[in-house]
């Protein structure tokens, strides 16, 4: 948790952007995993709400009354038996004057300041919720059906959340570099044990174990396989098996709540192939073409299609794509090769404020997603770059052979693809590299105190070194 003046400062400038009405910000509750005390572990809460009011248990909501400039934090103490089984914890109103709120209540409290709101036909402002026992909470409270409650959620509330979370504070830069040391940790522990004859699963479980031990968890369920043409494939009992590529997508979150996301290929057996690194040296360049092009007032729009028109380019000269490029592009022949978007949001969350919807947080008035064309409807991030803003560069390229089959089966790009080529590399894999990057005043640099490992050279001299 930061200081107490971290949360009065961001909620009152939350009051400042949403002018009017009662903001409501719930909390995250418990989520049973297979029987009622066997929950998820260990515990995350909303990300918003740790933004704003900083505490970690479960069964919270802020309110703040913007109109009357009245702050509350509402929960449940516990009790005796849960202090038995779970130790004493401090109660809500000690929480509440921690992160400088100046009212506690509890939990049925909350139905009561509802409806003096909607009696009285105040606005009520509330965030897309993306918890099922969240919907039915603001159903009870407010009538709205589940159906209808991420179209009835605040635009308001929404706008002046991404305006504040978008650019980090030097505090979550640090948190930040803390969660990257624990990512850089975790991949070079994978390129130590990246051997022929070694389980995925036992790689992913020892990445697992770091993340737990350094920080708080994984930032999200960890990538690891050697099909790297399947975009979120998870860990197997499968053997790595020389000759093969591995794709590992994993990062950390502290105990803080701040995360980490990078993504490294390598080969199994320590040395790349000519083909693997002649697609492999692609990706490379497109990652670095990236980090040079990306600053201040750049479209991440146009970085990610500085990176196409770079892959498609140099696709071409392997033979696999042919064409006008600028054609290609337009009739998105490339995403054949790579199927989502450059990059994404990052802080809080992975894809940092992901439940607020891609089209609030990666987009603008000015930018708007494609959403008829396949792959340009995955980009994620569009809006010109800010200074402060962190994004993940993540370019990569796939041989997925069911789209090879589908797209050859009906003659799409044909004029652009070199589907008999195209054929020899259904059992290639897939290939992505991933780092975080803070946008500085005039560029952008690396999060993280140490580079993991991913120009071809390092990879395979640290895997030398480490055998």
């Amino acid at each position: 948790m930061f200081s107490k003046e971290t949360y009065v400062n961001r909620r009152a400038e939350l009051k400042r952007l949403v002018k009017s009405g009662v903001i409501v910000l719930f909390g995250n509750n418990n989520s049973p995993s297979n029987y009622p005390n066997n929950g998820y572990s260990p515990f995350r809460q909303d990300s918003s709400f740790l933004y704003y009011f900083g505490q970690n248990r479960d069964g919270l909501v802020g309110v703040i009354d913007i109109d009357n400039d009245i702050e509350t934090l509402i929960g449940d103490d516990i009790s005796v038996e849960d202090i038995v089984w779970y130790g004493s914890v401090d109660s809500v109103h000690d929480m509440a004057t921690q992160v400088g709120v100046g009212n506690s209540a509890p939990m049925r409290s909350l139905k009561t300041i509802c409806n003096d709101a909607l009696r009285l036909k105040r606005k009520i402002h509330f965030l897309p919720p993306y918890r099922h026992d969240i919907m039915i909470q603001i159903f009870d409270l407010l009538g709205i059906h589940p159906n209808q409650q991420k179209e009835s959620a605040s635009m308001d509330l929404i706008n002046a959340v991404v305006k504040q979370r978008s650019t980090k504070e030097p505090q979550e830069i640090e948190e930040l570099e803390r969660a990257a040391v624990i990512g850089h940790k975790m991949h070079t522990t994978a390129m130590r044990m990246c051997k022929p004859g070694v389980i995925e699963q036992h790689i992913a479980g020892q990445m697992k174990g770091i993340a737990h031990g350094l920080g708080a968890m994984e930032s999200f369920a960890t990538i690891l396989s050697q099909h790297g043409e399947i975009l979120h494939g998870a860990p197997s009992l499968n053997p790595l098996e020389d000759g093969k590529l591995l794709l590992v997508d994993a990062g950390a979150e502290t105990v803080n709540n701040y995360c980490s996301d990078n993504t490294r290929t390598m080969p199994i057996n320590g040395k790349f192939s000519q083909r693997q690194l002649e697609i492999y040296s692609i990706v490379e360049e497109c990652h670095d073409y990236a980090l040079q092009a990306a600053k201040p007032g750049v479209k991440y729009w146009d970085v990610h299609f500085g990176v196409c028109r770079l892959m498609t380019n140099r696709l071409k000269e392997l033979g696999l794509m042919k064409g006008d490029t600028e054609e290609a592009l337009q009739a998105g022949a490339h995403a054949m090769f790579m199927v989502h978007g450059l990059g994404h949001m990052m802080g809080m969350d992975v894809h940092d404020m992901e439940n607020l919807d891609q089209v609030n947080v990666g987009f603008d008035e000015e930018t708007r997603p494609r959403l008829d064309q396949f792959g340009t409807n995955c980009l994620r991030m569009g809006r010109r770059l800010q200074e402060g803003f962190v994004v993940t560069d993540e370019p990569g390229i796939y041989f997925i052979p069911a789209l090879i089959d589908d797209w050859k089966a009906k003659g799409l790009h044909k004029d652009f693809i070199n589907y008999d080529l195209l054929e020899t590399y259904k059992d290639f894999g897939g290939i992505r590299i991933e780092d975080d990057i803070l946008i500085t005043k005039d560029g952008c640099r690396f999060i993280g105190k140490d580079l993991i490992p991913y120009h071809p050279k390092d990879v395979e001299d640290f895997m030398r070194s480490n055998a």
